[in-house]
């Protein structure tokens, strides 16, 4: 939208039964001008007839990517420089995915904005992510392959090392936000991955925060930390782990201080809440409005860690999205995070309503 645009939207959303004459004075506009933006935004579906009925934001779209997970784990002490034996297993990954299924699982509507390859990896993907979440703002690109990820865990289920090929993400450039942008401008919260470029992420950011729609930041990996813009304004959660925060904000973290201290870093970057992660040593939060705390994860019995940080920040939206404070939401993004990584599955197949309630009050008593 346009700036004229924005400003009679913004008029009518103060008085839906505000007559274009009223409307025409109080902008500066003439009658026939109003009535044309008026006829603009209404197509666009950014009103619906009269008064001026402003359609309800609902559903959460995620944009970023859409993977297939391959995961190698050994059965004894990982030895480097030899061959291991190991298990193997696939399935489907890519964190903006991930976060989509896990909140359509516990029956949040969910659209999946991403690229993937014609080729039959994709096309699997597609299929195992359809019954959870609507794919229509997912491109099949021809001529590309469908990214993978590729991790070795040692027998504990702890990844030691893993392999990103994503470059179909380089695909998706601004004109294909632009087309899509629906998706983003009728839900109640965006969430986007840092497989984005930074001329994306940075556009993205910039006009969900002009057109008032909520934005959160999920992070992928200290190197895609550089497709982050500067500055995080308008940002509402901004979540990553220990060493992806330490390479936003070039620092080295070691204590808890530390942890509370590059939180609030994130924060004076323009973001409204910022959580950072650490695996089993918990994680920090920290609020705009000076809420701060860390918290412990409880003693698990870890079948793969694989997801954990893709659930957690689903469980953070979901609470936060339901009315709870940031103590709250981070509480529930343990509890989905605690389900995932007892189950050998990167999004568990046992997760509902029903599951985090049971699994909070174990833990949260």
């Amino acid at each position: 939208m346009n700036e004229k645009e924005i400003q009679l939207l913004q008029m009518i959303k103060g008085n839906p039964y505000i007559s274009q004459s009223e409307l025409a004075e109080k902008s500066g506009l003439s009658r026939s001008a109003v009535a044309g933006y008026i006829s603009t935004l209404t197509k666009k579906g950014k009103i619906l007839g009269r008064a001026y009925v402003i359609p309800e934001r609902k559903g959460i779209t995620c944009i970023g990517g859409a993977n297939v997970d391959r995961k190698y784990q050994v059965t004894e002490a990982l030895t480097y420089e030899t061959s291991n034996p190991v298990t193997t297993g696939q399935s489907c990954g890519g964190v903006a995915r991930n976060i989509s299924e896990n909140l359509g699982r516990i029956g949040y509507e969910t659209f999946l904005i991403s690229a993937i390859g014609d080729d039959p990896e994709g096309k699997w993907l597609l299929e195992q992510t359809a019954p959870y979440v609507n794919i229509s703002g997912t491109q099949t690109l021809l001529n590309e392959r469908t990214g993978t990820y590729t991790a070795i865990l040692d027998k504990e289920g702890e990844m030691k090392l893993a392999f990103a090929d994503m470059g179909i993400y380089d695909s998706v450039d601004i004109a294909y936000i632009e087309k899509r942008w629906s998706f983003l401008s009728s839900s109640e919260m965006v969430i986007v991955d840092t497989n984005l470029s930074q001329e994306v992420l940075g556009y993205i950011l910039k006009r969900c925060k002009h057109e008032e729609i909520p934005i959160s930041i999920a992070t992928v990996s200290v190197p895609k930390i550089k497709n982050l813009p500067t500055s995080l304004d308008g940002v509402s959660w901004f979540i990553c782990n220990k060493d992806e925060a330490e390479a936003l904000l070039e620092t080295t973290i070691t204590t808890d201080g530390d942890l509370l201290k590059a939180a609030e870093g994130i924060i004076r970057k323009g973001a409204n809440n910022a959580v950072i992660t650490r695996g089993e040593q918990g994680l920090a939060f920290y609020t705009e409005d000076r809420q701060a705390g860390i918290l412990m994860p409880p003693k698990l019995s870890v079948q793969d860690v694989t997801g954990a940080g893709d659930s957690l920040v689903a469980g953070i939206i979901y609470g936060h999205l339901k009315g709870a404070n940031a103590e709250g939401a981070c509480k529930i993004g343990i509890t989905l995070s605690a389900i995932t990584v007892e189950s050998p599955e990167t999004v568990s197949s046992q997760l509902s309503k029903q599951k985090i309630q049971e699994v909070y009050k174990r833990f949260f008593k």
